[in-house]
């Protein structure tokens, strides 16, 4: 047993920087295996692209005979790709994609052998529903589910297969996914955006929602990873003592990438930009072997599709460098964890970035109206948004002294802040001035011209503005990042809705369009003032303020989740049209089971750990130092004796200590896991587990971490945090 650890560091200290073959510039090599419009045009008919990109533009149905000629055009581009199998691409409640490969292959009525794909299969599949977490929309024999192409977001070739980006419902329509909520999600805060830029341009048709991920992961040698059980098995060490040097120094935060590391981001960054996903930053992040890599922003269903590729694309590269990729949001104690930063923004049809300052007064009252419909948005539904993003891993990330804590604010900076003071504080007589050429001043002080904010960034902001975007910094980096945005595009739907009816209301009854919107505006700011803060996140008097003001403080993830079933949650979803009571139960449901499952898995894979490696490990050393206490005393009279074995003997006693305790510690987590996994509802069940099950699993930790310390080196089985997070 001594041997695996040791074994695997010497492959891992043998394993060489890979030579990435044929490196092409990203111009050249962007979206070479993807169907794009150009394509589209070379390989369907003329008149079948003029109607196919009016449906992608407008939001229609795509027909059948549509379909059937697209299929034909689709399935020509993709064997010459080199595809003989297609697959529809979707992403089910389980937070990754799925995949079921048929191949081209098939007979016609006279028996001969034929390649064949259809427009009924690109239109819609039928994958079996019931094996998918869906929260009891779906009885396990009821298999039937539907999957159905996404046509605003391209097909695209991985190796032998045509992926075909779908969304996957229910026989009954309900959503099984996080795709179709955020489509619906979209389409909502673009008819709802549209409506209030008119005030300001009519010529705005529509608005988009753009979206850009910073994706943060950690990089392990697989031969470590292979070594590491809890890794394999969980995607966090569940056990391991602090490195004497982790992150302190801060020398690894955007210092020199590893060659070997390189390398592969190198190959990583190539098949990126074969499929058009626009790779743009890349970087050393703070804690050891912790790296990001950003895109250039793109349309939001875009980019959450992008998002969840490159996270598919960065597991697949990995292996060529003989690395694995965690995407766990925590897999290391005592250094940074992980996140996936959003970075969200509403553009119109025109070019204008609605949540960017303009150049002049009135340009800035546009900005300013969206930015206090989204702060009003984010401070009604605070406690929903921190719950799209709780659970059970990125439960060890929110609330510790790292970006960000476990309460929703938004961060504005100096100059955003006096702004908006300024304006809430305003007369509105005269906060507003229009001389006789129709020209308008605000009658405070301006904000200024900038292009990005002037003022000091804050990392302990989970929803920070950054000049021109909304960055929402606490979504984990494993997760979907669409069960985020959907909530967010909602929650800004609704809220923008409620403001046109309210600006609406005024101008009916002859109040200016401008003072109209001041008013509002101002009403809104007092009320939403409560989310603005722009200090120290991570403090205790914030805690108790954030409290005061009344902004949800919950730190336990089963009684976050509760958040989407609210009166107000409910009403918002339902009144935008994106999720329903049915579909908000079923994923309250998944989040809860998905919650129980991640503690339970844990619980025995550290049980196992516990028992066949750490205490093995602890009682031969244990055993070692009783032999050696033993020989002394043959050699030694008794009082020298006593005095030799003075340090051995306290060491045995701590090592049983330890060890008794781990061994109560586990049988005790055994009794309360069991007792869980007999609870039926699902809520239920996982606060039991986080009101039981976590908390012992700490204690053992700091039982397991202590031993590891003590124990002979020599006979420790488990890679060390120092080999896991230096050995690149």
């Amino acid at each position: 047993m001594s041997n695996i650890r040791f074994e695997a560091l010497k492959t891992a200290w043998a394993h060489q920087p890979q030579q990435v073959a044929s490196l092409q510039r990203g111009s050249v090599i962007f979206s070479q295996n993807v169907f794009t419009r150009d394509k589209m045009k070379e390989y369907i008919a003329s008149n079948i692209v003029e109607e196919l990109f009016d449906l992608m533009d407008n939001e229609k149905t795509l027909s059948r005979d549509i379909a059937n000629s697209v299929a034909i055009g689709m399935k020509k581009w993709a064997m010459e790709q080199g595809a003989t199998h297609y697959t529809h691409w979707f992403q089910p409640l389980t937070g990754g994609t799925a995949e079921k490969h048929d191949a081209f292959f098939d007979f016609d009525e006279k028996g001969a052998p034929m390649e064949k794909f259809s427009g009924s299969v690109l239109y819609q599949q039928e994958p079996d529903a019931s094996s998918f977490p869906n929260g009891g929309i779906r009885n396990t024999f009821e298999a039937r589910g539907y999957s159905a192409w996404d046509p605003s977001s391209p097909a695209f070739v991985i190796g032998d297969r045509l992926c075909i980006p779908t969304i996957f419902v229910a026989y009954t329509g309900e959503a099984l996914d996080y795709k179709t909520p955020l489509l619906r999600s979209i389409t909502a805060v673009g008819k709802a955006a549209t409506a209030v830029a008119n005030y300001f341009d009519k010529n705005v048709k529509r608005v988009y929602t753009y979206l850009g991920t910073e994706q943060e992961f950690f990089l392990v040698d697989e031969a470590l990873y292979n070594a590491r059980p809890d890794l394999m098995m969980t995607g966090r060490t569940l056990m391991g003592h602090y490195a004497s040097k982790s992150q302190q120094l801060d020398d690894h935060y955007l210092g020199t990438i590893p060659e070997r590391v390189l390398a592969f981001m190198t190959e990583l960054e190539q098949e990126a930009l074969k499929l058009g996903i626009p790779v743009k930053t890349r970087h050393n992040e703070v804690a050891p072997n912790q790296f990001e890599l950003a895109p250039i922003y793109e349309e939001a269903n875009l980019g959450s599709d992008h998002n969840q590729l490159l996270m598919s694309l960065m597991e697949q590269v990995a292996h060529h460098h003989q690395f694995r990729v965690l995407f766990h949001e925590k897999p290391f104690g005592g250094v940074n964890g992980s996140g996936k930063h959003c970075n969200w923004s509403l553009g119109t049809n025109t070019g204008v970035n609605l949540v960017a300052p303009g150049k002049n007064p009135y340009q800035n009252l546009q900005f300013v109206t969206f930015l206090v419909n989204v702060l009003k948005a984010v401070h009604r539904h605070n406690g929903l948004l921190k719950a799209t993003i709780a659970s059970a891993t990125n439960a060890h990330r929110l609330g510790g002294h790292e970006a960000p804590p476990a309460i929703i604010s938004v961060f504005l900076g100096a100059q955003i802040n006096e702004a908006l003071n300024q304006i809430e504080n305003a007369d509105v007589d005269k906060g507003i001035i229009i001389n006789a050429k129709k020209e308008m001043k605000l009658g405070v002080g301006n904000i200024p011209e900038i292009l990005l904010d002037n003022t000091d960034r804050n990392r302990t902001s989970p929803f920070a503005f950054t000049g021109n975007r909304f960055e929402f910094r606490a979504v984990g980096s494993s997760a979907n990042c669409g069960a985020a945005v959907l909530a967010l595009n909602a929650a800004v739907a609704e809220q923008l809705n409620i403001f046109r009816e309210e600006v609406d209301a005024l101008i009916a009854n002859g109040e200016a369009k401008e003072r109209a919107l001041f008013t509002v505006i101002k009403r809104c700011l007092k009320e939403c003032r409560a989310i603005r803060f722009d200090g120290n996140g991570y403090s205790q008097e914030w805690q108790q303020e954030a409290k005061a003001r009344g902004l949800d403080t919950e730190t336990s993830v089963p009684l976050m989740i509760d958040q989407y079933l609210k009166k107000e949650s409910v009403q918002m979803f339902g009144s935008t049209g994106v999720l329903n009571l049915a579909e908000l139960q079923a994923r309250c449901e998944v989040k809860w089971e998905n919650y129980s499952l991640k503690l339970q898995i844990e619980s025995r894979v550290f049980g196992d750990l516990v028992i066949n490696h750490v205490l093995p490990a602890a009682k031969r050393y244990q055993a070692m130092l009783l032999e050696k206490v033993a020989h002394l005393k043959q050699v030694f009279d008794a009082e020298e004796a006593k005095v030799l074995n003075e340090q051995d003997c306290l060491l045995i006693r701590r090592i049983e200590g330890h060890a008794s305790a781990i061994i109560a510690g586990v049988d005790k987590m055994t009794s309360l896991r069991m007792t869980a996994n007999h609870i039926e509802n699902q809520r239920e069940r996982a606060l039991a587990f986080h009101d039981t099950i976590v908390p012992i699993m700490e204690d053992i930790r700091k039982h397991v971490d202590e031993l590891e310390m003590w124990v002979d080196d020599q006979l420790w089985t488990l890679p060390k945090y120092r080999e896991l997070l230096f050995v690149h």
